[in-house]
């Protein structure tokens, strides 16, 4: 009886050691920390938002590319150190069906925006706007910086909690995993 105990417990530790050590190795080649990925990736509905000019935009139109559904504001200070990373990763050849809608989650305001994004010299990205809050509501979103990576059957696969930078060779080299 005594020896069943001992095998049993060793078994569980064994165990217990194969599962952690499963996870370290799934989780080994994720660039960041903040950067939490869905064992299952989520599908996700049709969201509206606006550009810069009160255009509207689908989500669903962008399926077949690799999405980041950056989310900011322009009083956030981690936004203004990762938003011309993220200028830079959208100008990036490597990519070839990468598309980037840095949404700003304020009540629409065309000054006060395009002053953030010419204060930090953003060429390449466009401003969007979500002022029926379907993100919060879709993505339960808690904070800014939030950014949502979309693959491209049109599922989150992974959310980034706060800034990085998005040139990070690592992090680089690890997205174009999906593109």
């Amino acid at each position: 009886m005594l020896m069943n105990l001992k095998i049993f417990k060793f078994s569980i530790l064994l165990f217990s050691f194969s599962i952690f050590s499963t996870i370290s190795q799934t989780n080994e080649d994720i660039p960041f920390n903040n950067i939490a990925i869905n064992e299952i990736p989520k599908p996700i509905s049709s969201i509206i938002f606006e550009d810069f000019s009160g255009n509207k935009i689908n989500l669903k139109e962008y399926k077949g590319n690799l999405i980041i559904i950056n989310f900011w504001a322009t009083w956030c200070s981690p936004c203004k150190k990762e938003m011309p990373s993220l200028d830079a990763l959208s100008v990036n050849r490597d990519f070839k069906n990468l598309k980037i809608f840095p949404v700003n989650m304020e009540k629409p305001n065309v000054i006060k925006t395009g002053k953030f994004f010419d204060d930090l010299n953003i060429k390449n990205l466009k401003i969007f706007f979500d002022h029926k809050l379907n993100f919060v509501k879709e993505f339960k979103l808690r904070g800014v910086p939030t950014t949502i990576l979309v693959n491209k059957n049109g599922e989150e696969f992974a959310r980034i909690i706060g800034d990085i930078n998005f040139q990070d060779k690592k992090f680089v080299k690890w997205l174009l995993k999906y593109d």
